[in-house]
């Protein structure tokens, strides 16, 4: 339920639903992946695919962007993913950048958070910007896609069925609606990205398993101006809401969202009543000191629920983002978790569908998204279970934490909102891990892990030094980072001949690779691809010293290492994530 009031200052495009040219009520082309649901996972998924050649299909119940007030914080994890999938200039040109927040305790501040924010950084931590303007850019960038992304708006997917065949990769029959036509569509892969109330998941038969919170949330969109900093703000037992918790989030475009806890005993269909909203979020902006006129424009109620499927890939249905779990807000886990499915899937089903990896890659998407989404429901229940205790237990304790650490500094960690993060798969079954390679690093991402930032130059075509950071180098491509360089007739298979050649028979079986070679700034050169880690920060990050090689995946994620590397024990591993 929800109520809207004076537009968003943001005007969608809105689009006609058509159906494609029919034969016998079917469309006769046969589509590689058709993606149900546009929103930022389904666009996300789809731009992951076309830069890898793959056609998609997305199927779009509206005619447009989203309306409301959902995700409104993106991560550097996503603005790391985004930057890979060309898309980062809007979302920063446009999100609000924040580095932490303040919890106040009645009319006490006692805690004040910051996230990892230093000069190596190429992005900030987090940005607040609204979903309607993630997924406006994120379509902007499909449209420029329009030979490799079809998008069928206010289509409807009514069922689906799947045909037999080994390791689940015969296909699916879509059945949909777009207006009052009925037709049907083949594809061979179908991936839901449709959301909490996912139709393909029903269609299924499955069930998200997990926790349900009773505690509910009135979410409210104000237009205000104000000048005040951008931060998380989160009010517990405020004077000016007693026993409730309220959080604020500035927005662009003078949007302000206010997030308060219900009572036990409201009646959530009148706590969304004008006359009960209004008071309250005047109060708030009362004790926050904001004095300027506001007008108010979305009024939702919200419901934690920590849940998520068993598995993500049922034969050739994958599931991703809300359709596959549901997180908590507290910790903005939601889009972004259902960001890094995307991410995750896209270069494996790529990989899957231009037949350079079996259909059994796609289990390691399974395998790894659901441990994620553990991880992520962990940390979120944690959250829920402070902002809006669910028994009279967690009610004490969280106010005896809080009246605690007013004066007392060591407990003021436990209010910590625990901001998503990017979390390290350590057991997948696509890390290449040898006993020497654990016993030879002390220190440094291990297989699973993501790669820190940090800052390099590297040498333009003028002869020039350069500042770049390390995500400018990955693409979404396998990349080996080779630490220092070694002339061919001076270390054999650690030569440059080698790793040329491994590129090559690479390129000829169709699987993107890049290779870069990582100079310290006292190094000599050779005519080899190379990046100056000037600082020799990237050498301590990754305990790297000469012949160390660093093999990553399309996502970012390290598939392998070693102390001394080279080209065929690098070919050795990539090709053995590929075969699974």
């Amino acid at each position: 339920m929800s109520r809207s009031f004076k537009p968003y200052p943001f005007s969608p495009r809105h689009y006609e639903g058509t159906p494609p040219p029919l034969i016998d009520g079917r469309d006769p082309a046969r589509r590689a992946v058709a993606i149900v649901g546009g929103g930022p996972v389904g666009l996300t998924l789809a731009l992951a695919l076309a830069r890898q050649g793959v056609r998609s299909v997305l199927i779009e119940a509206d005619d447009s962007v989203c309306t409301g007030s959902r995700a409104i914080c993106i991560s550097r994890r996503s603005l790391e993913i985004f930057k890979r999938l060309g898309v980062l200039p809007g979302f920063l040109q446009k999100g609000l950048p924040w580095t932490g927040g303040r919890s106040f305790y009645r009319d006490a501040e006692v805690f004040r958070f910051a996230m990892h924010q230093d000069d190596e950084q190429s992005l900030p931590p987090m940005i607040n910007i609204a979903q309607y303007q993630i997924e406006q850019l994120l379509l902007d960038e499909v449209e420029r896609h329009e030979d490799l992304i079809d998008i069928r708006w206010q289509t409807r997917v009514t069922g689906i069925e799947q045909r037999d065949g080994h390791n689940g990769a015969s296909g699916a029959t879509l059945d949909l609606r777009t207006g009052d036509t009925a037709w049907q569509m083949d594809a061979d892969w179908v991936v839901a990205c449709d959301g909490g109330r996912s139709k393909i998941r029903e269609a299924l038969g499955l069930k998200l398993t997990g926790t349900t919170y009773e505690g509910r949330y009135v979410i409210v969109d104000i237009e205000l101006n104000s000048s005040r900093a951008t931060e998380r703000l989160a009010y517990f037992d405020p004077p000016s809401n007693p026993g409730s918790t309220v959080l604020v989030h500035k927005q662009p475009d003078n949007v302000w969202r206010i997030d308060y806890q219900l009572r036990d005993d409201e009646d959530p269909d009148a706590a969304i009543q004008p006359d009960n909203v209004m008071p309250r979020v005047q109060s708030v902006l009362d004790s926050m000191g904001e004095t300027g006129d506001w007008s108010p424009i979305w009024i939702t109620v919200y419901k934690a629920n920590a849940l998520t499927l068993e598995r993500y890939r049922h034969g050739c249905v994958l599931f991703a983002g809300d359709a596959a779990h549901l997180v908590p807000i507290f910790g903005v886990r939601g889009a972004n978790s259902g960001i890094d499915d995307a991410d995750n899937l896209g270069w494996k089903l790529g990989c899957v569908i231009n037949g350079i990896a079996a259909p059994r890659l796609l289990d390691s998407y399974s395998d790894e998204r659901v441990f994620a989404a553990r991880e992520n429901l962990s940390y979120g229940m944690k959250s829920t279970e402070f902002m809006a205790p669910p028994s009279f237990a967690f009610d004490l304790m969280r106010n005896a934490v809080l009246g605690l650490a007013t004066q007392h500094a060591a407990v003021r960690p436990l209010i910590n909102p625990r901001q998503t993060h990017a979390i390290a798969y350590a057991q997948s079954p696509l890390n290449h891990v040898t006993s020497e390679a654990m016993s030879a690093f002390s220190t440094g991402p291990a297989p699973g892990s993501v790669l820190p930032e940090c800052r390099l130059k590297k040498r333009n075509g003028d002869g020039v030094d350069v500042d770049i950071h390390l995500t400018d180098l990955l693409g979404p491509c396998f990349t080996a980072l080779r630490f220092g360089a070694d002339p061919e007739s001076g270390h054999g298979d650690q030569g440059d001949g080698k790793w040329q050649q491994m590129k090559n028979t690479l390129a000829a079986r169709g699987i993107p690779f890049n290779v870069i070679t990582l100079l310290t700034s006292d190094a000599a050169s050779t005519t080899a691809l190379q990046v100056r880690d000037h600082t020799g920060r990237l050498h301590d990050l990754l305990d790297a010293t000469p012949g160390t090689v660093y093999l990553i995946r399309p996502d970012g994620h390290v598939l392998a290492r070693w102390r001394n590397g080279n080209a065929a024990e690098t070919l050795r591993a990539l090709t053995a994530a590929l075969a699974n």
